[in-house]
């Protein structure tokens, strides 16, 4: 083989370029001379032989490259060690920080992902971004509100016009200042738009796409390259934990995150030269470093930019950031208003009553049947009801996979939600399809994760703010502390699966009791019993004592 591609690589250029009278087959009889025939005949099969052979090594050298990867990766996940760890690095913006986890790191490489902490303060505007990865994102605290721009898709939230009595209403109420929105929406900026050879000016109704409540518990997914906005409307800082999936198909670029932001001059928020170390996350890269970024306007000729949008050069300049050393995070002046539904039925139906009669809300009805634009983007899977695992004395879990929230299937990721009260166990398992990320919202817990080898490659307690990987098919161990134990897990498939290790739907559960006295050396009684110990599923209780366990079982019988 190695023989016949090192062959067709020098043949193939011999054959194209070696010299033929093709001037004496073109200008030839018109009758076909059987002398031609056999010189055409081989000259195909020299090509196809050619362009096959030619093919043939550009498909081994892609298969070789794809295998190579593939290894590559492979043997990143051989881990010897996995710590809990803590952000790595931190930007302190004008209203909020930005706190990153050193993805570099082996455990972060074997999973693919990489991880950041975002804080924003009340009235704090995270700038619109977009990323070369898929998202999703946690709310661990705090209310605001987050807008998507989705490609394609029609701004569905419009201002309409007011009546004449409406607008004698408002502007006794507000002292003679015109009102022009509808009452229980929020009244947008006007606009004024003016063209070369048109004088007059007019007001534009402002409209956008939908713009999403979100809360604590709330998760929120984020395709790849969608543009991303936030906005802190509550009293408390709004923080939010935010998971790239680099290794996903999705992302076409290095496995390396990247944002690009649509305004501002942002700072690299995935930097690793600064100095690091719990010690030292204080410390901000702004006083380490110049900032070199930019937005992506910024990288466009002004002139061009403002032929392109149709403005001014002053007006190009605002949006390529110049003059503007805010970073990422900046601090809303004035008010922050917008085009929103009611938040409630009632003053819905108080709108309502005020409106014509037909006059329905314009967000609801607007015609559009594409199923991107209308999928569900959030779901909140902090509230007790919305738990799948339930235990009075251990606890409980909620999950949130592609067929509970469809756009997941698109993103390939997953999330999981626990709340486990003091000693209680979260029953060992593997996952068997995906890699998880566990982030401890609150309280702290004993940890521990085994390699194939039967090695504990994490043995640590792991606590509020702290970060900790489980790379596919390794088991892990959890026990809740006095304290309790809250995370959240983001999971690399939309539909991952897991194996327990103990409980009513573990694997020993599933083996015959002759199979487990053989493979432990017991008897089929203690076979028995460590089959049946355990009648919760997932969320397990502190331990009973074997003698309370038989009269449970006793008393079941």
């Amino acid at each position: 083989m190695r023989f016949l591609t090192h062959h067709s690589y020098f043949s193939l250029p011999y054959i194209l370029y070696s010299p033929i009278n093709t001037n004496s087959l073109l200008t030839a009889s018109p009758q076909p001379t059987t002398s031609c025939l056999p010189l055409i005949i081989t000259m195909a099969k020299h090509l196809a032989l050619g362009f096959s052979l030619c093919f043939l090594v550009l498909f081994h050298g892609c298969l070789a490259s794809r295998q190579q990867s593939q290894f590559s990766q492979q043997n990143e996940c051989q881990l010897n060690q996995i710590q809990a760890r803590e952000p790595d690095n931190r930007i302190e913006c004008e209203a909020g920080r930005i706190e990153s986890w050193d993805y570099n790191q082996d455990d972060f490489q074997c999973a693919g992902v990489a991880v950041q902490r975002i804080t924003i303060e009340s009235n704090g505007l995270h700038l619109p971004s977009y990323t070369n990865t898929p998202r999703l994102v946690y709310v661990v605290q705090g209310r605001g509100h987050v807008g998507m721009v989705l490609p394609g898709c029609p701004e569905t939230f419009e201002e309409s016009e007011q009546s004449d009595e409406e607008q004698q209403g408002q502007q006794q109420q507000w002292q003679g200042q015109r009102g022009r929105q509808q009452q229980g929406r929020r009244q947008g900026q006007f606009g004024k738009q003016g063209q070369q050879g048109q004088q007059e000016s007019f007001e534009q109704l402002d409209r956008h796409q939908r713009v999403r409540r979100v809360k604590e518990g709330d998760v929120i997914a984020v395709p790849a390259g969608v543009t991303c906005w936030t906005h802190n409307h509550g009293n408390q800082p709004l923080v939010f934990v935010s998971l790239f999936d680099m290794s996903n198909e999705r992302n076409q670029l290095d496995q390396n995150p990247r944002k690009f932001y649509l305004a501002g001059n942002p700072q690299d928020e995935f930097n690793q030269q600064g100095e690091q170390g719990r010690g030292q996350q204080g410390r901000t890269r702004s006083q380490q470093q110049g900032n070199n970024n930019n937005n992506i306007f910024a990288g466009f000729d002004t002139q061009l930019l403002a032929d392109a949008l149709n403005i001014d050069q002053q007006t190009a300049q605002r949006l390529q950031g110049q003059n503007d050393n805010r970073p990422q995070i900046v601090r809303v002046q004035g008010r922050f208003d917008f085009v929103e539904p009611p938040r409630s039925q009632r003053e819905e139906r108080q709108m309502q009553g005020q409106q014509m009669q037909g006059q329905q809300g314009q967000y609801e009805q607007n015609g559009m049947e594409e199923l991107f634009c209308h999928m569900q983007m959030k779901q909140n899977i902090g509230k007790p009801k919305m738990a799948d695992v339930y235990s009075p004395q251990a606890g409980r879990i909620s999950t949130l996979n592609s067929f509970s929230m469809p756009i997941l299937r698109l993103l390939r990721l997953s999330a999981e939600r626990g709340f486990f009260y003091n000693n209680a166990i979260y029953s060992p398992h593997w996952n068997l399809n995906a890699h998880e990320v566990y982030y401890v919202i609150r309280g702290s817990a004993r940890v521990q994760v085994v390699n194939d080898n039967g090695e504990t490659i994490l043995d640590d307690q792991v606590r509020q703010g702290q970060l900790f990987i489980v790379p596919q098919n390794h088991a892990v161990l959890q026990k809740a502390m006095s304290n309790g134990y809250e995370y959240i897990a983001f999971k690399t498939d939309d539909n991952a699966m897991m194996n327990t290790m103990a409980g009513r739907t573990s694997v020993l559960r599933a083996l015959p009791d002759v199979v487990l006295a053989n493979a432990y050396q017991m008897d089929r009684e203690q076979a028995r019993n460590l089959k049946y110990n355990r009648q919760e599923t997932v969320a397990l209780s502190s331990s009973r004592s074997s003698r309370s366990q038989r009269s449970w079982w006793a008393l079941d019988a």
